[in-house]
């Protein structure tokens, strides 16, 4: 790298952030991190029509959640402020106005009625209306027009837009990181508009000023962005200025892998597509979010990190380090990404049995009621025994309720399995032989029942099953001793005597 990295996210807040856009943040961030470089982020709120409240926050709420903070943005840092488009609208006309100056660019007064116009009769005659070389000597701008016409039209303070102009047969040699070579014609091109006559620049005057302004050195943006890139390669060519390296990252994909994934995909089929919970301030909808789903930030990191990258080895699991160590633009594939709700959950699994006791036992007691009374320490030692088979927090009481409540009622089908003719005189053996084990240890517990199964030549069977289904009330569950020692010894003789009077 012959200079600085510097990498930005230039989200507009016009709602949550899609995790589309949070895996641009995540590569940004990951090859910003790779050369010790500078994570930026810069809100591009020129659009005001749009704007929604609380989404700037909700932006900054969300990397910070999933643990790629910017390094540099608002009220961080603020190196190269301001880092919000509409606060920087000041600066933008000199830009458009050089560009005037050098012949890259012209005013352009047709009427939006007038534009409309040449839409349909173009498609009346089966075409495309354009705006470029083909046409503009004959529209109404300051290419037409003479120069006081133009003045006196400016002067009058009529609505203009500043058009790029394209130029006529032309080859530009474009070069993505991702995609290679690139070649376009020209002709093809539009003369897009780069500034408004409200004092407002569009995306692309707004961004190619403030990216060399702010001095990146590589842009790293979805394929949605990729038509753009001749324009943008052919302002920083008229401005004079080294273009930064440009990459364009996948789509991902719907679960079917046929189209972009959406927000109805997500409701259809049951997973959020935010990082975190959105209310929408107008409507009042809640839209859900992965934290609030109970997934961990590493492992919608790590999920994220595969749509569209892959390390080359076999390798899944990674920490954030690991892929920052790991990342190589030059490994993203040009393909859409399938998002896989499934694979998310795996990854979930996975972090959960990384995760403190501790910590998943406070989660687990604030979100359920009959936990707030039940010491900490034993609801870790549960979570202890469970947690292999859980992939969110909210699944622990489906797998561990009856260490804190007896069974009120058993389940069918295993009661039929279970009991049997003799079970309830094998139950109050069990029963004999948990209440003389003095020392009540699971080792204790095991010696007594299993010696006393052998010696008796009783099928393992015969004896558990029923002392399952009285302790937990099906057929599940971790080590019986497990369950025996943790509820205690008068808690286990009560359940089984619970089982016996329904036997």
């Amino acid at each position: 790298m012959t200079k600085p990295v510097r990498v930005r996210f230039a989200p507009s807040p016009t709602g949550p952030l899609h995790i589309g856009g949070v895996r641009t943040a995540l590569f940004n961030y990951l090859f910003a991190k790779k050369h010790n470089g500078t994570f930026v982020l810069r809100i591009e709120d020129t659009d005001q029509n749009r704007y929604v409240e609380g989404a700037e926050d909700y932006i900054v709420d969300s990397l910070n959640w999933c643990g790629i903070p910017f390094d540099e943005g608002v009220g961080k840092n603020e190196k190269f402020g301001p880092y919000r488009q509409s606060e920087r609208k000041h600066l933008y006309k000199q830009y458009a106005d050089e560009l005037i100056a050098k012949g890259h660019a012209y005013y352009a007064f047709d009427t939006s009625e007038e534009l409309d116009f040449h839409r349909k009769d173009h498609e009346a005659k089966g075409k495309t209306f354009i705006y470029n070389w083909h046409n503009r000597l004959k529209l109404s701008n300051s290419l037409s027009l003479s120069e006081d016409e133009v003045q006196t039209k400016l002067n009058a303070g009529e609505d203009y837009v500043i058009r790029f102009k394209s130029p006529q047969d032309e080859t530009l040699h474009l070069q993505d990181i991702i995609r290679g070579a690139i070649k376009i014609d020209t002709n093809v091109l539009d003369d897009k508009v780069l500034f408004k006559s409200d004092g407002m620049p569009t995306y692309h005057l707004a961004n190619i000023v403030d990216d060399h302004l702010m001095e990146i050195s590589h842009v790293i943006r979805g394929e949605e962005w990729l038509p753009s890139l001749a324009l943008h390669f052919q302002l920083y060519a008229a401005f004079g200025w080294e273009a930064p390296q440009f990459a364009h990252l996948p789509l991902i994909l719907k679960p079917t892998g046929k189209g972009k994934l959406s927000k109805r995909d997500g409701d259809k089929l049951g997973f959020p597509v935010f990082p975190l919970e959105w209310r929408d301030p107008k409507t009042g909808d809640l839209s859900r979010g992965y934290k609030e789903d109970g997934y961990f930030a590493e492992a919608m990191v790590n999920f994220l990190a595969f749509l569209g990258w892959n390390p080359g080895t076999e390798q899944e699991i990674f920490s954030l380090d690991e892929l920052i160590n790991a990342f190589e633009l030059e490994r993203v594939n040009k393909a859409g990404a399938r998002f896989d709700p499934d694979k998310i959950k795996w990854f979930n699994h996975h972090y959960m049995q990384d995760q403190d006791n501790h910590d998943l036992a406070l989660a687990f007691q604030k979100s359920k009621s009959e936990l707030s009374q039940i010491d900490t320490q034993y609801i870790e030692m549960v979570i202890a025994l469970v947690k292999e088979r859980a992939t969110f927090v909210s699944d622990f009481w489906d797998l561990s309720h009856f260490f804190f409540v007896a069974p009120s009622v058993y389940d069918e089908k295993a009661s039929k399995k279970a009991i049997k003719e003799g079970t309830t005189t094998i139950l109050n053996t069990i029963k004999e032989l948990v209440d003389s084990v003095d020392d009540f240890t699971v080792e204790n517990l095991q010696n007594s029942i299993k010696g006393w199964i052998t010696s008796n030549d009783i099928g393992f069977g015969k004896v558990m099953m029923p002392l399952r289904l009285a302790l937990v009330g099906a057929l599940q569950g971790p080590d019986v001793f497990d369950i025996i020692y943790m509820i205690g010894k008068a808690e286990t003789l009560k359940r089984i005597d619970g089982l016996i009077a329904t036997a």
